[in-house]
């Protein structure tokens, strides 16, 4: 039943509203935007907290991991979303972004291929709109020990330093490193300088006894690995 835009939550029957409607019936049965207007949690004075998260939700296409890629300033454009109610949905959204990378991490007991990197680090890069890069540390029998962002560019560069990378290396006791970083354009294909700094990272970590296992290039739906296509 559609609602208008003026109509309170407080005054729909119990079994219309989020709230209720999660107790009585369970948080599977709840649409995305209940689901976000629950943690919106309350309107503004002419909409309500389900307008508000139809309306973000809408201008997403409906899909999540858009919506995980707005910021906190984006949120703020929708009337009625303040700072405090931005960065509810921030919060949340974060959340579930760390309990997906905690499953995912728990079921692999070491990084034996570029699948298993991928799986590792794409919840840390995928989602971003300018490109970033972080790399992954691990130990003789290819255990994670650390995954950390160590750059953040622009749309179509970011700068590393390999002296942050391997400085934090030796801190970790590290023997080897899976480097990655995004393409916000969705182009996998790796650029001269992907290439020209794989190899300066590549011989660095040979002077140090630390192995760089792969390079990984990650978009929203897939990945470039230069261990795979024999890039290394």
């Amino acid at each position: 039943m559609n609602k208008p835009e003026n109509n309170s939550i407080k005054n729909w029957a119990e079994d219309d509203r989020p709230r209720e409607k999660l107790a009585l019936k369970g948080k599977d049965i709840l649409s995305n935007s209940e689901l976000l207007a629950i943690i919106i949690g309350s309107g503004s004075k002419n909409k309500s907290a389900l307008t508000l998260a139809q309306e973000i939700l809408e201008y997403c296409y409906h899909d999540l991991a858009e919506l995980n890629r707005l910021g906190l300033e984006q949120l703020k454009k929708f009337k009625g979303i303040g700072n405090a109610k931005a960065i509810h949905i921030l919060a949340a959204l974060e959340l579930g972004n760390r309990r997906i990378y905690t499953e995912t991490k728990n079921r692999k007991s070491s990084i034996r291929s570029s699948a298993d990197s991928y799986e590792h680090l794409r919840y840390y890069l995928q989602d971003e709109s300018v490109e970033e890069s972080c790399v992954m540390y691990l130990n003789r029998a290819n255990y994670v020990l650390h995954i950390g962002k160590v750059s953040k560019g622009g749309i179509s560069n970011t700068i590393i330093d390999p002296r942050m990378i391997f400085a934090r290396a030796l801190e970790l006791k590290a023997t080897a490193i899976v480097l990655a970083h995004n393409h916000p354009s969705g182009n996998l294909n790796p650029s001269q300088a992907d290439k020209d700094l794989t190899l300066k990272i590549k011989q660095a970590g040979i002077h140090m006894d630390i192995n760089l296992l792969d390079h990984l290039i990650i978009t929203q739906n897939s990945y470039f690995s230069f261990a795979d296509e024999g890039l290394l």
